[in-house]
């Protein structure tokens, strides 16, 4: 038989006061709450043994050892703690650094009660978060994609091409916190799928395009890394599905290096025509700038030609 509302309001009360009282929600603790926030934000950069400033965020262990400027997190003092600080965006940059998106408010919440309330590692017995951003690789046979490099733009060049990096706005606008951002052509190509070469992002972390990148080098990448990024280019900088980019015939390209033959910039051929734009008599030998648009079959159709 279905019960009725009470219709006398003292017995209303009287039905409330007995009725089993709402528990408290649990305390968040690291293993249930933080570490699948690390896991799907933070360890793309804070982990192995190259995560920035020595901070992994891969475990328990290593988060509480904090970075080389010493503790990210004080027991009982989220206000203080840098951690907290660096997801609201008070100390700079805010992270994390492929942020926009950053962690919301209720994440942010999340962190600050479970470092008010004395850093609860969680029930005994669960796991660890996995170690899984750090660089995969390729297995043989395999193109490189996406996923096989992005580990490397995030720890090495996204402190500074991110909407908050460590120079305030990205460098010339030019982002690499994700792939649709690391292929624009908006103002120019810095990466020509195809053609590594051809590749402003490819001459800046070779050194052969000044100032070498990362700018906080060295160290620069390492010769794997470089091969790695090289490799993903010219198999067409494919996307994490395994899709090839499309080339952006027209866009505007902008190299630096040195003329090393007629027409040739560090081994890459330059068509150079009657329209096109000589300053100062460029010699072989000159460090020089190149300014043109991609041709439909690969080739840079030089609009200028400077010695720098």
């Amino acid at each position: 038989m279905p019960i009725r509302p009470a219709r006398h309001p003292l017995l209303a009360l009287a039905l409330m006061l007995l009725a089993p009282a709402t528990l408290p929600a649990a305390e968040p603790t690291y293993r249930d709450d933080i570490a699948p926030i690390l896991e799907s934000r933070c360890l793309l950069c804070h982990s192995g043994e190259q995560a920035p400033l020595g901070l992994r965020l891969d475990s328990l262990e290593h988060l509480l050892a904090g970075s080389q400027r010493g503790p990210v997190v004080q027991s009982g003092n989220p206000a203080d703690s840098e951690l907290i600080k660096r997801l609201k965006g008070t100390s700079q940059p805010r992270m994390p650094l492929t942020g926009p998106p950053f962690l919301d408010d209720r994440e942010i919440a999340l962190f600050e009660t479970w470092i008010a309330g004395g850093l609860a590692p969680g029930a005994p017995g669960k796991a660890e978060t996995a170690v899984a951003a750090t660089p995969s690789t390729p297995k043989p046979g395999e193109a490189v994609n996406y996923s096989h490099i992005e580990a490397i733009l995030g720890r090495r060049c996204a402190k500074c091409h991110s909407p908050s990096g460590l120079m305030g706005p990205p460098p010339e606008g030019y982002l690499l916190t994700s792939y649709a951002e690391a292929l624009a052509f908006g103002e120019r190509a810095r990466i020509v799928p195809g053609s590594a070469e051809a590749s402003e992002v490819v001459r800046r972390i070779r050194g052969q395009a000044l100032p070498r990148m990362p700018l906080d080098g060295p160290p620069f990448l390492d010769e794997e890394e470089i091969a790695l990024i090289v490799a993903w280019i010219d198999q067409g900088a494919r996307d994490a599905q395994g899709q090839p980019a499309i080339v952006p015939v027209g866009a505007r390209v902008r190299l630096h290096g040195r003329l090393d033959g007629r027409w040739q910039l560090d081994g890459l051929p330059l068509r150079v025509n009657a329209a096109t734009r000589l300053d100062k008599s460029p010699q072989v030998g000159d460090y020089v700038q190149v300014r043109g648009r991609l041709s439909g079959d690969g080739m840079i159709n030089v609009e200028r030609l400077r010695p720098r």
